[in-house]
Order: C-alpha cells, then sequence, then structure tokens
C-alpha cells in the first residue's frame, strides 16, 4: 500500500505555531485531483501543497488546493514548499527552485537562517485589470460603510497570479470589516476571484474565503497585488521593499516582505517573502 510523506511549516514567521500552515507533501506525483482534495481537506489547513520531482534537482511541479479547488497559484504553500526543497537537499546556505504550477512557472530563493528558513517568491508581472466603482455596495460587502473606506485611494482590481480586488481602509476599519454573505458573485461582476482589505496607513491586510468563514492568516498571493498596486499609486517606489502584516485577528501576526519593480503603468514583477519554520513530519498510511 502506497504511503504519502509530507512535512508541516509555518510560513511568514519565524516561530513554530505562528505564521499560516502548510503541509507539504514531497512526493505526490501520480494522484488524481479528487485524491489531492480529500486529502487536502483531512489535512483542514487553509491550503497544501502537492510536489513530484522532475529530471532537473532544483526544478519541481507543483499542485496547490484550498479546501473547495485547485488554485492556479498561491503564495504561501510555494514558499513554504521552497524551505522544505532546502532542507531536504541540506547543503548551501543559498538556493533558487522552479516551481512548475499548472499554467505557470515561478522562482524562489531559499536561504538557511538561524531559526529555518526564508524564502522570497517571484511573483512575475502584475496584471492590471482596473479600478471599480461603486464604494456603498463594496464597503457593506465587507460590513463597512462607504466612510470607512480610504477617500484618497481607489479600489482596484490586480493580478499576480490570481485576482484580487483590493480594498483601501481608513485606520481602524479593518477591526470592524468582516464578510455577512458570500461575495463570490460580487466579484466575478468586477473580474476578480478574491478580496483584500488594506490599512496603508498600518500596512496591514486582511483576507478571507469568499463566503467569510474562513480568515486567512497570511496571504503570499494577495501581497503580491498589494506590491503591484502600492507602485501603481506612488506608495512605493521602484525595488523599493516593505513589511506588510497580516494576521493579527487570527492571534497568528505575521510579517510578508514585499518588493514591487517597474513603473506605476507597468509592473514587471513583485517578490514577496519571508521566514518558514519547520514544525513537524509525517506520514499518510491510507490514501483516498
Amino acid at each position: 500500500m502506497r504511503t504519502l510523506d509530507y512535512t508541516h511549516v509555518d510560513v511568514f514567521t519565524d516561530t513554530a505555531y505562528g505564521g499560516n500552515s502548510v503541509p507539504v507533501f514531497h512526493r505526490a506525483g501520480g494522484l488524481s485531483a479528487e485524491q489531492l482534495l480529500r486529502i487536502t481537506q483531512e489535512m483542514r489547513h487553509f491550503e497544501a501543497i502537492f510536489l513530484e520531482p522532475t529530471d532537473t534537482t532544483d526544478t519541481v511541479r507543483a499542485r496547490v488546493f484550498d479546501l473547495f479547488e485547485e488554485l492556479p497559484f498561491a503564495g504561501h504553500p510555494v514558499i513554504g514548499a521552497a524551505a522544505v526543497l532546502h532542507q531536504i537537499c541540506g547543503g548551501i546556505e543559498q538556493r533558487t527552485w522552479r516551481v512548475q504550477l499548472p499554467n505557470r512557472t515561478v522562482t524562489v530563493t531559499t536561504m538557511a537562517t538561524k531559526r529555518g528558513y526564508s524564502g522570497l517568491l517571484d511573483q512575475g508581472p502584475a496584471e492590471l485589470v482596473g479600478v471599480v466603482d461603486g464604494p456603498r455596495a463594496l464597503a457593506e460587502a465587507f460590513g463597512l460603510a462607504p466612510g470607512d473606506l480610504d477617500p484618497g485611494l481607489p479600489l482596484e482590481v490586480i493580478s499576480t497570479g490570481l485576482a484580487y480586488l483590493i480594498v483601501p481602509v481608513r485606520p481602524g476599519a479593518l477591526t470592524r470589516a468582516s464578510i455577512p454573505t458570500d461575495i463570490t458573485d460580487l466579484l466575478r461582476g468586477v473580474q476578480a476571484q478574491f478580496a483584500v482589505l488594506i490599512d496603508e496607513a498600518a500596512l496591514e491586510v486582511r483576507h478571507w474565503n469568499n463566503d467569510g468563514i474562513i480568515e486567512d492568516v497570511a496571504t503570499g498571493s494577495a501581497a503580491g497585488t498589494i506590491g503591484a498596486y502600492r507602485l501603481r499609486h506612488g506608495l512605493a517606489g521602484d525595488g523599493e521593499p516593505f513589511v506588510l502584516h497580516q494576521g493579527r485577528f487570527t492571534g497568528r501576526p505575521s510579517t510578508l516582505r514585499v518588493q514591487p519593480h517597474g513603473t506605476p503603468d507597468e509592473v514587471h514583477s513583485v517578490l514577496v517573502g519571508g521566514d518558514v519554520a519547520l514544525v513537524g513530519r509525517g506520514t499518510l498510511e491510507v490514501l483516498p
């Protein structure tokens, strides 16, 4: 009977039991999408990532699932997976990995640290989908009043692999935010898949599943769009790094390092990184 090994890591933190957790399955080739989804649902993490080796040591194929479906891209699982690969291979302090997702290939540079590893993911160029009107309906979708939105910044949809509606809010509004009813249809109407709220003054964000039931701890894919957004609107310069905060409201404060490159009209790439803490290892002895 086949077994399946995995490593449990926490991403965007240097301390175990902080940040955003993810199980990394090292050799999951040959399993169907239905099996991978069942395994993800059994693990009950926000997401899980499944790797398959290639003929090249520094390149792997990867598939990412959340509790509902396969995702074309996700940030913290890819960074966590690269750290696990570094830990398995050992050796030199810095390595670069190519992660082949179903529709794109990304690179992650990892380094050994005193407390684990750090990873820096190049999310590639940003797609600027467009500015969104209708602030009252959008504010209400997040349990807020129109006055809670930041009047100096537009709502905009940007993608660095997943399309996010970026909702800038006034200081303090994140505390009151929630998703009372499912926003999937609303997001489809503005060509977005997910939404992220940002308090620009605090450089802090919140993101939930579209039904509002589960709040994410630290969202690497959203951080990439925030990097592009801040470059686009003159809040960060070309190559200027900044630190984004998330997870305070889930009891797992996380730190995401972001560095956009390009111009306001053409964002060439966004780097998103953070620390990775190794938590443990396990084996599935029965597969679905």
